[in-house]
């Protein structure tokens, strides 16, 4: 990960408030690359601070000050009830911004992670029992901070470049207030991205797989949207889905929800969802909203918006 230089990074507000991100989350799923990244972005970290610590230094916190706290199984006197209870002190306190934010990720990709880096898990090393008996152990151990979290991350699918990317998305300093939208084209095949919250199937539309000439291609590909965009359906299923989701936005708003993710999702995740997702964005960026995009299961993603080789993974 390259750091982006202090003095490149925007400040934060003197004159707003204390700003504090709780990261927590299942262990390996990149909780320590995404507070470096946040510390790149202006942020004090602290990994692991002991939970009965956490009110107390949030206190001490003056005016536009911004702290990111890591807290996993590994914290000293980690209880998902004891964290729960520190965090409706710390949310209570005047002058403060607080947001908890969970990254999942799948069972699967946990395994891989710890077998490549020969790592043991922390609810396992102690008795020497499989690494896949640690991973459920905790899963269901911080269920409960899930449940209250704030922002929800699935980095199943994420390189160092797409947390690093989505840590600036969400909490760099000198954004606009107000919801935060993520637009996600995917592959059924590959499953369903955790962290949707509304999902359009496509695989209703013309597939571009079954022409030759379109195969090779993607949804970003012109000839690609003409094909998708000249099936009959399209049009009228396009309209209707932008009238429900204009419908649902501004009362997600009222209701204070910072961040929405939108799925789209086809068969492979190449052709009709990365064209309607495209095509998506560009009608709520006309709108006015805040818009990012990604597509999950694209070959080549980063390749194909970066002009960069996909990084290694979290």
């Amino acid at each position: 990960m390259t750091p982006i230089p202090r003095s490149a990074a925007a400040r934060p507000d003197a004159n707003g408030p204390a700003r504090l991100l709780v990261i927590t989350g299942l262990s390996g799923a990149g909780r320590t690359s995404l507070l470096k990244a946040l510390e790149d972005l202006g942020y004090e970290t602290i990994d692991n601070m002991p939970v009965r610590l956490m009110a107390p230094a949030v206190e001490a916190m003056a005016p536009g000050e911004a702290l990111a706290v890591g807290v996993d199984v590994r914290t000293r006197g980690f209880d998902a009830a004891a964290v729960d209870q520190a965090l409706s002190q710390v949310a209570a306190l005047p002058g403060l911004a607080a947001t908890v934010v969970f990254l999942d990720c799948d069972d699967e990709v946990l395994y891989r992670r710890y077998t490549e880096t020969r790592r043991r898990h922390p609810l396992a090393s102690a008795t020497d029992r499989p690494v896949e008996d640690g991973i459920r152990d905790e899963r269901a151990l911080i269920a409960p901070l899930r449940d209250r979290a704030d922002v929800v991350l699935d980095t199943s699918e994420f390189s160092l470049t797409d947390l690093r990317r989505k840590a600036s998305e969400l909490f760099a300093f000198g954004g606009s207030p107000g919801l935060q939208l993520s637009v996600t084209s995917f592959g059924f095949r590959n499953g369903l991205p955790r962290d949707a919250d509304l999902v359009f199937d496509v695989r209703f539309l013309a597939n571009p797989h079954y022409d030759p000439l379109l195969r090779p291609l993607t949804g970003q590909d012109p000839a690609v949207g003409a094909h998708v965009a000249a099936d009959p359906l399209f049009t009228p299923f396009f309209d209707r889905m932008l009238d429900l989701i204009r419908l649902l936005l501004p009362a997600y708003a009222r209701e204070g929800k910072s961040y929405l993710t939108v799925a789209v999702g086809c068969t492979g995740g190449k052709h009709r969802s990365v064209f309607v997702t495209e095509r998506l964005a560009e009608e709520l960026r006309q709108d006015g909203w805040r818009v990012t995009v990604r597509h999950r299961d694209m070959p080549d993603a980063d390749l194909a918006r970066t002009g960069s080789p996909a990084a290694k993974p979290v």
